[in-house]
């Protein structure tokens, strides 16, 4: 495991569209997933302990935002041919367990990953209702930890900000997390 950092928000890059499948047997592009102040994009995994970690926050966090008109979307891309319990199927049964109300996107190609520079799970990219990036930061405080009593709900601050803005806030913290596992160059 490789613990990498984000970079910094890098304000009012535009989010690439996708056209990638779901767990839910659906086709979604960015336009299908964007909501009316916005659009939350998660890089996630299920063999991730950081992403694991944060699963049922995760959930509560797209709830809370959707009712702010942000849409959410979580995206794996990493290599199942090296880890299989990032497979599709697997995919399928974590949305199920952990009753994901957000579309679980496989990007099996890696292309949108890359389009969006996408480094580690968890990555978080939070756009305005233009779809300019105004987020690039981390969930919270806890990393790979249980959140601890009281901790600031940094990404969803955030984007609720961004919802009644159309501005993140100035100041960010990095996200945290594994690695993607990108395949081999020539797959």
């Amino acid at each position: 495991m490789v613990l990498l950092h984000t970079p910094v928000c890098d304000f009012g890059l535009p989010a690439p569209d996708f056209d990638l499948p779901g767990v839910d047997g659906r086709r979604w592009t960015r336009d299908a997933v964007r909501g009316p102040a916005g659009l939350l994009v998660m890089f996630i995994c299920n063999h991730c302990p950081y992403v694991q970690a944060v699963r049922e926050r995760l959930v509560r966090e797209a709830r809370d935002l959707a009712a702010l008109g942000i849409g959410v979307v979580a995206i794996s891309a990493n290599d199942p041919a090296d880890y299989p319990e990032d497979d599709f199927a697997h995919m399928q049964a974590i949305a199920r367990e952990f009753g994901y109300p957000f579309p679980y996107l496989f990007d099996e190609s890696q292309q949108v990953a890359r389009a969006y520079g996408a480094v580690c799970t968890p990555d978080f990219f939070g756009y305005n209702r233009a779809l300019e990036l105004q987020y690039r930061g981390r969930l919270d405080a806890s990393g790979r930890q249980p959140a601890p009593a009281g901790a600031v709900r940094e990404l969803y601050e955030a984007m609720k900000q961004v919802a009644g803005t159309g501005r993140g806030p100035a100041a960010q913290l990095p996200g945290m997390g594994c690695s993607i596992k990108w395949k081999a160059q020539g797959n």
